[in-house]
């Protein structure tokens, strides 16, 4: 295994990494909308549009740490606070993965770290 560290995402609030190369994957953790520059919470607000593109920003900075994309993720799992903002986080995600269309799983969950709308977590292929 190889663990995965970027300054460009945030760091890790917890036991874990980044992200975890193994067997010719990369385990990507869920981002949530912290700015990796301070190291900050952005709610902007409860807006989950604004969270969404955060999120997404954080994931591809982990992929790229790694030398992958967004083109290269072969699963998703979106957690979302309320599944009301699914259309706001549906249409960046959709506008930042393209054509490209990974498997995905999209939940509601009873509660999220910090208080977000949105955590994303990835699996990538790496060959």
């Amino acid at each position: 295994m190889k663990y995965i560290s970027t300054e460009n995402a945030p760091k890790a609030v917890g036991p874990y990494s980044q992200g975890v190369e193994a067997g010719g994957f990369l385990f990507c953790s869920g981002q949530i909308p912290i700015d990796p520059k301070t190291n900050e919470l952005k709610l902007f607000g409860g807006d989950a549009t604004a969270q969404t593109k955060l999120v997404i920003s954080n994931l591809k900075a982990v992929l790229s740490a790694a030398g992958l994309s967004l083109l290269d993720v072969v699963k998703t799992t979106v957690f979302l606070a309320d599944m009301n903002d699914f259309a706001k986080m549906n249409e960046i995600y959709a506008a930042e993965f393209g054509t490209h269309k990974p498997a995905r799983a999209c939940v509601q969950a009873a509660r999220l770290p910090k208080d977000v709308k949105v955590e994303i977590d990835a699996i990538a292929y790496k060959p």
